[in-house]
């Protein structure tokens, strides 16, 4: 739907399958759905205006909502009832074949919206004259901004689109945005080229990736998922959840809600130095 392929930002998404590590969080087809909508509105979010920034949210949310709705849950879990971090749930993810094809089935309607949303124009006018001189306080933004301070690995594009994970992607309380901040960073490093990596390669990655997920000890490192997996238990450990409604027992109403509580909140912040360390420590480990 673009004129440019954005590498980069493919390999920092190797991360989200499976909800965030395969930990079954948000799906990965709303999470990248919602930064593909990022990307078909680049030239909006440049000049980090409120307004674009509150419209391109706004169109994610819309997707968001619509993914919902036509499928039951953006949970990974809940749509396809499957543990990845058990090898029984990883066999039965892959035999007979019917979860897997429901999720390709998921994609290709996904596709079929995002399309449809490209066709559309960002909404004209959003309420932000409270926020026009102080900004959004973002939920990924800071974190991917952090890490790439401390350790030199970033992209400006990658942290540009990330606002849409704003409030557990486009305020509808889904995974945490410190937490996707956090993995897309690391995946910078140890995510996969897909575009330019033999089928062969792609598929030995997939099966070792999941193995690690199994094992106390990865078989090889380093790995998006071996380093990842790590990164989600520590924050499982430090929260007691994955998702920004479980974290700050809000739904939020609307984006003055949002603006307010992230702007105010302790546990917002907390979360995004956590994020920052531990992704900064498993980069410069494997640098």
């Amino acid at each position: 739907m673009i004129s440019k392929k954005e590498d980069t930002m493919l390999k920092a998404v190797t991360g989200l399958e499976g909800g965030v590590v395969a930990s079954g969080s948000t799906c990965g087809v709303v999470t990248g759905g919602a930064l593909g909508l990022a990307l078909l509105h680049e030239k909006d979010l440049v000049e980090r205006d409120v307004h674009s920034e509150m419209a391109v949210i706004g169109k994610a949310r819309e997707y968001v909502k619509w993914f919902d709705s036509e499928f039951g849950t953006t949970s990974c879990r809940e749509r396809t009832g499957i543990d990845f971090y058990s090898a029984g749930g990883q066999i039965r993810y892959l035999l007979p074949g019917d979860k897997i094809a429901r999720c390709l089935w998921h994609i290709g309607r996904a596709a079929q919206k995002l399309n449809s949303l490209s066709e559309t124009a960002l909404p004209g006018s959003v309420e932000s004259a409270d926020f026009k001189e102080t900004g959004i306080p973002h939920c990924a933004e800071p974190v991917l901004q952090g890490i790439r301070e401390r350790t030199g690995m970033g992209d400006s594009l990658l942290e540009r689109s990330s606002i849409v994970f704003d409030g557990g992607v486009a305020l509808t309380g889904g995974v945490c945005g410190a937490l996707a901040g956090a993995i897309m960073a690391i995946n910078l490093l140890l995510g996969r080229d897909i575009r330019n990596t033999k089928y062969t390669s792609t598929i030995k990655d997939f099966v070792i990736g999941h193995l690690n997920l199994l094992l106390d000890k990865p078989l090889t490192m380093p790995d998006p998922f071996g380093a990842g997996k790590d990164i989600v238990r520590e924050f499982r450990g430090e929260t007691g959840a994955l998702n920004c409604r479980d974290i700050t027992h809000k739904e939020f109403r609307d984006w003055k809600d949002f603006i307010e509580y992230r702007g105010s909140s302790s546990v917002c912040s907390e979360l995004i130095e956590f994020s920052i360390e531990r992704a900064s420590n498993i980069i410069e480990h494997w640098k």
